[in-house]
């Protein structure tokens, strides 16, 4: 019986943990906070991408990605994306909060920021209609490559995504809501 137990028991411990996404801005499926919102539209926040951690990559993780949409917002079923982050090296295990700034000056060397919705590379917050919360995904994806090697300068975040899912090893998923006061 001791045996078994102990057999289970190193078992049990060989199972690596999950890859994560967490934030201490904010729970998974809970608000996202005014700062992290965006600054027009009739929005007032003060557009600062939230901090992100991430643990328990799997092995062969070469670099990371992070891609954040609304799949609620009213764009003909499309969505939006908010923030496009790849190059990532695989050394890095969190960014802080204001990262997504467009200079990109406050994330790791060799991080691209790709165009957004909004038309631009960098973070840009939440701003969705009044009425119910809209739910924002963010998403890491842990890649087999150091780099990805994307067929045009300037993509749009669908061609990114597409080759983000192209090289993902695994992925981790954090959500966060909004809803406009007015």
């Amino acid at each position: 019986m001791k045996a078994a137990l102990l057999v289970l028991a190193l078992s049990s411990a060989a199972i690596a943990a999950p890859f994560k996404l967490t934030s201490p801005d904010f729970k998974d499926s809970g608000a996202l906070k005014d700062k992290n919102s965006f600054n027009a539209f009739g929005c007032t926040g003060d557009n600062e991408s939230p901090q992100l951690d991430w643990a328990n990559p799997p092995e062969g993780t070469k670099s990371f990605a992070i891609m954040v949409h609304d799949p609620d917002a009213p764009t003909g079923g499309s969505g939006f994306w908010h923030w496009v982050v790849y190059n990532i090296s695989a050394e890095t295990k969190s960014l802080p909060a204001g990262a997504g700034k467009a200079d990109g000056k406050a994330l790791p060397k060799g991080a691209v920021q790709g165009n957004t919705d909004f038309g631009a590379p960098g973070y840009g917050g939440p701003c969705p209609p009044p009425g119910s919360p809209h739910h924002y995904n963010f998403t890491i994806y842990a890649l087999k490559v150091d780099r990805l090697d994307l067929p045009m300068p300037n993509p749009t975040a669908a061609i990114v995504g597409f080759v983000v899912n192209a090289n993902a090893l695994a992925k981790a998923k954090l959500t966060g809501t909004y809803a406009r006061k007015k």
